[in-house]
């Protein structure tokens, strides 16, 4: 290696890649380190040519062996193919720029439930973790799921079991940057779309996959074009902004494998549009395999499989995530995130429920509009609760099919409220997915107009707890067939709600709960029930 020009190899790049992700590095701050301008270390990671001295720099910066990683720079077979690698080249970094102001309108803000004002997202976003075994694909049963949470006595497993029982995580970047076909599934409001956006905005910013044309897109609008267009076509124009100049620069880009497709809301697509949208993604992963793809959808909701995707979940926040959030939040407010924090962890029923980032958000408003939180905690629930069983998706324009017709928001809190009280009584804070099956066809043969079909009423309270799981993530699959609350708080709130509104507060009920009211589990349910 006696030549002035070094270039990385593709298995160097990837190393490398890894490396600016253990640092919580960028190629702009790498550079800036190494005190060089960007262009070099952007050849670097593109395996082109440069200067020995700086090649050997950047290797020992990220702890690397720049033997290990180097590779010969190889002479063009031909003028021709050389031409071509530098117009491709040119074609993406033109395309980029031209769609940079289109991306950032579109991906660079965030707005939801009750925020008077767009927020920039870069100004709040917080670092995502994936989780790469699905939870509720683990062929655990009760007994194991309990033994996880073994260290807590029985009293002190309502408020810490739950937490106890988790699976390893991985940086939202670092699993982008290993599959190149990725399917994020998550809980309602865990920060799915958020993600999308942010990857978006990395992408074009030249700090994540610079080498690529990052496009966004909402499935929803796509399902519901008026002109039915192909996903290349839309790709190219789609309901406001047209992104490439013309079909052939973009099929161009497709088949040198230079896009990176982000697909935002598989769940969000209406039944009617269903068949069709599924059908067109496969298609079009199949004739342009050469692209990252990266998709979004519902945990409950996913019902196709793609045969060549790798499906993870996104993870709930966890104590270092909140603390970053809220730290953003409330930068340069009246109310400091220090406050915040510690209120949290004074009330750690309300802190369970941060977990989740749009509840987080719920809270963060809350807060900074009182510089406290409720005294009366059952308010703030059910401000949490309409958050996941109406205002979420109302507030974005998504109308989801009803499962169950005759199953009202208030019915469903009603039906909650029912299987709460049951599971709780019996200290059962995990539960079958029949035995709650069953609770739902007791409850639903006996609404007005019900049917008697028992075949029928079974289907139903399949599909029924399914869509609570996908629509509003109340429910949630711990483990293959077993259930629980997403939050013990929000168990708690409904076994409260059970006394006070479904028994109305009668003699025998009042008597059963006064009977628990020494005991450490039911405190919570007795200071909501008050």
């Amino acid at each position: 290696m006696n030549g002035r020009s070094l270039s990385c190899s593709p298995k160097g790049i990837q190393k490398a890649k890894k490396a600016l992700i253990r640092f919580s590095l960028t190629q702009k701050a790498l550079a800036e380190e190494l005190g060089v301008t960007r262009q070099p270390v952007g050849k670097f990671f593109t395996g082109k040519p440069v200067d020995r001295n700086i090649f050997v720099k950047i290797c020992d910066y990220l702890e690397l062996d720049w033997e290990e990683v180097v590779t010969q720079v190889n002479e063009p077979e031909t003028e021709a193919k050389q031409e071509n690698s530098i117009d491709i080249d040119n074609l993406v970094q033109e395309v980029r720029a031209k769609i940079k102001p289109l991306i950032q309108e579109r991906c660079g803000t965030m707005r939801v439930l009750d925020m008077t004002q767009p927020i920039g997202l870069n100004e709040i976003y917080t670092s995502v973790n994936i989780l790469e075994n699905i939870t509720g694909m683990q062929r655990l049963t009760i007994e194991e799921l309990e033994k996880l949470s073994q260290q807590y006595t029985q009293e002190d497993f309502d408020r810490f079991g739950l937490e106890a029982i988790k699976i390893e995580r991985v940086p939202g970047l670092q699993v982008v940057q290993k599959y190149s076909k990725l399917m994020i599934l998550g809980k309602p409001g865990a920060g799915k779309t958020t993600f999308l956006k942010y990857l978006a905005i990395q992408c074009i910013a030249g700090e994540f996959l610079a080498h690529l044309v990052p496009r966004f897109i909402t499935l929803k609008d796509f399902a519901e074009d008026n002109y039915q267009n192909s996903l290349v076509n839309f790709i190219i124009f789609d309901t406001c902004n047209q992104f490439f100049t013309s079909q052939n620069e973009a099929e161009t880009l497709l088949q040198q494998g230079r896009l990176l497709i982000l697909l935002d809301g598989l769940d969000e697509v209406r039944e009617e549009d269903s068949k069709r949208i599924l059908k067109e993604i496969q298609h079009f992963a199949q004739r342009f395999p050469q692209n990252r793809f990266v998709m979004t959808c519902r945990i409950a909701a996913r019902e196709y499989t793609f045969e060549k995707f790798t499906e993870v979940e996104v993870a709930e926040f966890n104590d270092k995530q909140i603390n970053n959030f809220a730290t953003n939040w409330f930068k340069n407010k009246p109310v400091k995130p220090d406050k915040f924090i510690q209120r949290l962890r004074e009330n750690y029923p309300i802190k369970q429920l941060a977990s989740n980032p749009l509840l987080l958000t719920l809270l963060c408003l809350v807060f900074e509009e009182a510089g406290d939180f409720p005294a009366n905690r059952s308010e703030l629930y059910k401000e949490g609760l309409d958050a996941l069983l109406k205002k979420w998706d109302t507030k974005r324009g998504i109308k989801r099919d009803e499962v169950y017709k005759k199953l009202s928001v208030q019915r469903k809190e009603d039906l909650l409220s029912k299987i709460a009280l049951t599971t709780f009584d019996q200290s059962n804070y995990f539960f079958k997915q029949k035995l709650a099956e069953y609770y739902i066809t007791d409850y639903i043969s006996n609404l007005p107009d019900a049917s008697t079909n028992t075949e029928k009423l079974q289907l139903d309270s399949e599909k029924i707890i399914k869509s609570i799981e996908a629509q509003h993530g109340l429910l949630v699959e711990r483990a293959k067939g077993i259930y629980s609350f997403s939050h013990l708080t929000f168990h708690e709130y409904f076994t409260a709600r059970e006394f006070v509104l479904v028994q109305q507060s009668s003699d025998n009920a009042l008597q059963s709960l006064a009977s628990h009211f020494t005991e450490k589990r039911w405190r919570e349910v007795c200071l909501l029930a008050k």
